[in-house]
């Protein structure tokens, strides 16, 4: 213990220096976002490496289960497609509208397809790393999904991986509506359970119940208009009580995201144009 008290004390300078340089990097890529913007390019390379190698890891012990839980999702969409079919056409729903039941909204766009290698659920602010970056065509602002919902929005890439914003942060913010009454509003999610979010902001006169499905609004150049994001779980009023907040069960389940897809911008570069021709009409 004593010789250990000699050793702190003769080179107790040197700690200090190094404790200075710590505190003062830390304190310099905190508070300046280029300095914060070159660490992450730098330093994300490394610790993406490491996380592709666990996630890699992980993904492979977990094959088995997110295949039988693919083929599970297969078989129960298949019936409701069947019974969905059967009562429109015997309520007398023409053929081609029930086809035109095959379309979605992300019908036609080409995808950017990653793998989730890191993922966080308990923080305030929590992030998803994907295995593809700059390099794959994936840029800032760009729209994620995986087979169930919305994901996120790109926040940061570097060459080979990217940091996405989910909808568990606190500054995520993404304009839904309730399919079946067209209402809209902003979706947070408040730090804790990982399951849920909030639709605030619903007028008084809103017409909705347990169970509707909540959609991407389309308002936005991230996503486009349809995308499944949750369903109805409670009913409550805002805390100014001057509106509705409802509960949302999230459709993604961001404890087991694996396999996820990019938007691209090319949509987003559809939705300008098309922009810019309603704007010359009006």
């Amino acid at each position: 213990m004593r010789n250990l008290l000699n050793f702190l004390i003769k080179y107790n300078y040197w700690f200090l220096f190094v404790l200075l340089e710590v505190t003062s990097f830390a304190l310099l890529f905190r508070f300046n976002h280029y300095q914060g913007s070159t660490f992450f390019t730098s330093s994300n390379v490394v610790a993406g490496d490491i996380y592709k190698l666990r996630g890699s890891v992980t993904s492979y012990f977990y094959l088995k289960s997110a295949n039988e839980d693919l083929l599970d999702r297969n078989m129960l969409l298949e019936q409701q497609i069947s019974n969905l079919r059967k009562e429109l056409q015997e309520r007398g729903v023409d053929s081609l509208e029930v086809d035109s039941l095959k379309d979605t909204p992300l019908k036609g766009i080409n995808f950017i397809k990653a793998n989730v290698i890191d993922n966080s659920l308990t923080k305030v602010d929590n992030y998803v790393t994907l295995d593809k970056g700059s390099d794959d065509g994936i840029r800032r602002d760009m729209g994620v999904v995986d087979r169930n919902g919305v994901v996120g929005i790109v926040y940061m890439t570097s060459r080979k991986y990217s940091l996405v914003i989910s909808l568990l942060h606190s500054k995520s913010n993404i304009n839904c509506k309730l399919l079946k009454s067209g209402y809209f509003g902003p979706l947070k999610w408040e730090a804790g359970d990982s399951r849920y979010a909030f639709l605030n902001d619903l007028p008084r006169h809103a017409k909705f119940s347990l169970g509707d499905t909540l959609v991407t609004s389309g308002y936005s150049e991230i996503f486009p208009s349809g995308i499944m994001v949750g369903t109805v779980d409670h009913i409550g009023n805002s805390k100014d009580g001057l509106s509705y907040q409802l509960k949302i069960r999230l459709a993604t389940d961001f404890g087991k995201l694996s396999s996820v897809r990019v938007i691209p911008m090319s949509f987003k570069k559809e939705h300008m144009l098309l922009k810019q021709i309603e704007n010359k009409q009006q």
